[in-house]
């Protein structure tokens, strides 16, 4: 089965994450986790497709600290503040949206 080609992104004119781009990561399959790094500095893990809920304007992600899947707290993100997405896969190359 073929899978669609890592999207990319030119972050050298700045715009702002849009949140139709975190949805169609989130519903990527197979789903790829991706890390999204923050302005503060911060960073926040997706690892499953079902730990995060996009709005207009921000990104809730579920964080555990164990492997029972439950989210032990949850953190929300305004889409102005992602700088970067990643993923955590072992590739290198910036995991983007289209």
């Amino acid at each position: 089965m073929r899978t669609a080609p890592t999207p990319t992104y030119n972050w050298t004119e700045w715009s702002p994450m849009r949140p139709e781009e975190l949805r169609t990561m989130i519903r990527r399959r197979p789903f790829e986790p991706f890390r999204l790094h923050i302005s503060s500095g911060q960073t926040v893990d997706v690892r499953h497709p079902e730990m995060a809920f996009v709005t207009r304007s921000s990104i809730v992600v579920g964080v555990t600290e164990s492997d029972e899947g439950v989210a032990d707290y949850a953190v929300h993100y305004n889409l102005l503040h992602i700088v970067k997405i990643e993923p955590l896969n072992g590739r290198r190359r910036p995991l983007q949206p289209p």
